[in-house]
Order: structure tokens, then sequence, then C-alpha cells
């Protein structure tokens, strides 16, 4: 069953933990498997961190803060998360947040009004702050987006 899982996807040690609780295998047999499993490096922790951040970042964007509850969640331990979290630089998570709001922003319409302006805003910076963007940098960076949107001419102009 142990198995099963891992070939699915990799696993963190917790998330088998408790597919063998739900199982009802006894603590002690399911502490044994997966301490074998750590042994033989089918289990790895950090080796899983170092993948979910990577992949998380990359595909769904997400920002630091939402990729260390995530981790959390997950069962990896403070110091883990934060090893893994040292691959995603500053300037790759802001270029993360950029690429989100312009792509958004290409469909965006009327931004010369104020009232359609500020909605837009609001609903970009809560969609970063969704996938764990700071407030501020989320607002700052839409702004600038945004910003530079209207000051772009049209594509038919």
């Amino acid at each position: 069953m142990v198995l099963r899982q891992l070939t699915n996807s990799p696993k963190s040690r917790l998330q088998l933990s408790r597919k063998l609780a739900e199982r009802n295998i006894p603590e002690e047999v399911a502490e044994a498997v997966l301490d074998r499993f750590e042994e033989v490096r089918l289990i790895d922790d950090a080796e899983f961190a170092d993948m979910w951040v990577r992949s998380r970042a990359q595909t769904r964007k997400l920002a630091k803060g939402a990729l260390r509850r995530e981790l959390a969640e997950k069962g990896i331990d403070q110091e883990t998360a934060a090893g893994a979290l040292e691959q995603l630089s500053d300037e790759d998570e802001e270029a993360a947040a950029r690429d989100l709001v312009e792509r958004k922003l290409r469909n965006a319409r009327g931004l010369g009004d104020r009232a359609e302006r500020d909605k837009t805003v609001r609903r970009l910076a809560s969609m970063l702050a969704r996938k764990g963007y700071q407030p501020s940098q989320a607002f700052r960076i839409v702004g600038e987006a945004v910003d530079a949107s209207i000051a772009e001419p049209a594509d038919g102009a």
C-alpha cells in the first residue's frame, strides 16, 4: 500500500503515516515500515520538499508564504521547508507575480475609468494574496502593471 502511494506521486512521511492510519495499521507497524522506507531512501522529506517547491512555484506561481504553509500541512518541519524555499529567490517570486498579473491584464478593459481601475487592482491584489504574496508587494506589483498597461497604446490605435 505504501509503495502504491509512492508510485502515484512523491509523499512526505506524514502523508504516508496518515494513509496507514486510515487503513487501521497499528502505529508501531506503520512506524517500522516508514523507518525502513526512509532507510532505503524511498521516503525523503527534504527531497519531497525541494520537488514540491519547484513544482508549485513553477506551475501555480505560489509565493514562499503559501508554499511554507503547504509544506507544513504535509508534515515538513520548518528547517527542511526553509532549505527547500531557498531555491526560490525573491526575484523569482516577484517575476512570477508580475507574470500572473500581466496575463490577467491582457484582457482588461476600461482601466482609464478610476472605478474600473480600482476594482481591477483589488481583484488582482486579492489573487496574489491567495497565492501567498504579501499585501504590500501585491498592491505594488499590480499598481505598477496597471500603470504600465494604461501607458501603452491600444493595439488597434
